[in-house]
């Protein structure tokens, strides 16, 4: 890796744009519910992926990915 590629990846990682968070549930609809309601960032709702997993996402303040799945 360059030098340049390296501080490329850090500079997106202080930003919160090169991570991502994963959370599982065991009640997805109430989770997002919660999460909808107090104001967050909603990047998709409540899905059927094709890879067989349910889940929603959200970005937190700092930028950071969250997805959340049922269990």
């Amino acid at each position: 890796m360059s030098d340049d590629e390296k501080r490329t990846i850090n500079e997106l990682i202080a930003k919160g744009s090169y991570a991502m968070v994963l959370l599982s549930t065991d009640n997805l609809d109430d989770t997002f519910a919660t999460v909808e309601a107090s104001g967050a960032e909603i990047v998709q709702e409540p899905t059927q992926q094709p890879w067989g997993v349910r889940d929603f996402a959200v970005r937190d303040p700092a930028g950071t990915m969250v997805r959340v799945n049922q269990r």
